[in-house]
């Protein structure tokens, strides 16, 4: 299994985690759920660095490339400030109730 990181630093892109949010609400996230290899699509914010992101968690067969258009880029003018993949080792879920807090 991959892990996927993607952060935007949003500081002088004209969009906030406020607006992306609000965008997530109303399109780009059905198109994933259909993404072959894909396991989880989780959207991420951080107010105290003003960044925006997601983790993506692939089969290790999984094409990367095959999947929509990054909303995120399109909305902010440029691809991630930061993106990386890495192996995943070990998944532990807990007790935790399941979705949103």
């Amino acid at each position: 299994m991959k892990a996927t990181i993607s952060w935007w630093d949003l500081a002088d892109t004209g969009q906030t985690i406020d607006s992306l949010r609000r965008q997530l609400e109303h399109d780009g996230v059905t198109e994933w759920s259909k993404v072959s290899g894909l396991r989880v699509k989780i959207w991420i914010s951080d107010p105290t660095t003003d960044r925006w992101g997601a983790v993506m968690l692939w089969d290790d067969y999984a094409d990367q490339a095959d999947t929509p258009p990054n909303r995120a880029a399109q909305l902010i003018g440029s691809p991630a400030t930061m993106r990386f993949t890495a192996d995943v080792e070990l998944i532990v879920e807990g007790p935790g109730e399941k979705g949103l807090s």
